[in-house]
């Protein structure tokens, strides 16, 4: 296991990672469930974490789109997240590089984290080196579970809008997650989740398209056409 602090490296990376641990249930949900009855009946969190809550094995492809001040552009990434069993998490990037992170969780709880890439020996650390990474890996097990209560323990919970179209808002409570990180909204269509916004304490918003919104999102890399793949909307 390598020494090094991981802290700065894999924050950016490990966010969206476990963030959207939680889009498989959605993505999986959607192909075998129908919709609402009342698309126009307003929900509440509980609605949204009902419609999230699922069991493993599930995957869904991703497109996720990186600003930053560095880049000319913003850097689009795209390939597939899959939870084979309850314990592991895999994301695979598959363009423009090929690399793969892997969570695993043991029997106490204890969760180590693997990012291997093309061309580049694997580092591995655990998790519990980096409190706010250690905090989100509890936060996707509560969202996976349905488990409001935990959830709330770690973040204020904001949802808005209708089973058609919503939004839910996580803020956390305190650090060391509130040190890194403003919020995060998930934006959903229907029993669907379409997007994860989040908003670090330093540096550029990041989304992450899944499911549908991936599917059409091509090219896409303004932040215009971008946002309205998360909130279901016509692209400018």
């Amino acid at each position: 296991m390598s020494n090094r602090n991981p802290r700065r490296k894999w924050l950016p990376n490990l966010l969206p990672t476990l963030l959207s641990a939680l889009a498989l249930g959605a993505a999986t949900m959607a192909s075998a469930a129908p919709q609402a009855a009342d698309p126009g009946a307003a929900i509440d969190s509980d609605w949204v974490l009902r419609i999230l809550a699922r069991p493993a094995p599930m995957r869904t492809n991703f497109v996720e789109i990186r600003s930053s001040r560095l880049l000319k552009e913003p850097l689009r990434l795209s390939g597939e997240y899959q939870r084979p069993d309850e314990h592991t998490l895999v994301r695979q990037v598959r363009v423009p590089y090929v690399e793969t992170t892997t969570i695993t969780t043991d029997a106490a709880g204890a969760s180590q984290a693997t990012v291997a890439r093309e061309g580049k020996s694997p580092r591995t650390f655990a998790l519990s080196r980096v409190p706010e990474l250690a905090r989100l890996q509890a936060s996707f097990g509560a969202l996976l579970a349905g488990n409001r209560a935990a959830l709330a323990s770690h973040y204020d919970i904001h949802a808005e809008g209708t089973r058609r179209k919503w939004e839910m808002r996580l803020v956390p409570k305190a650090a060391p997650l509130s040190d890194k990180l403003r919020d995060i909204t998930l934006y959903g269509r229907g029993i669907e989740l379409r997007c994860i916004e989040t908003r670090p304490v330093e540096g550029d918003v990041q989304r992450t398209l899944l499911a549908g919104a991936a599917r059409v999102a091509h090219e896409t890399t303004s932040a215009a056409a971008v946002m309205a793949l998360c909130r279901g909307e016509p692209t400018p």
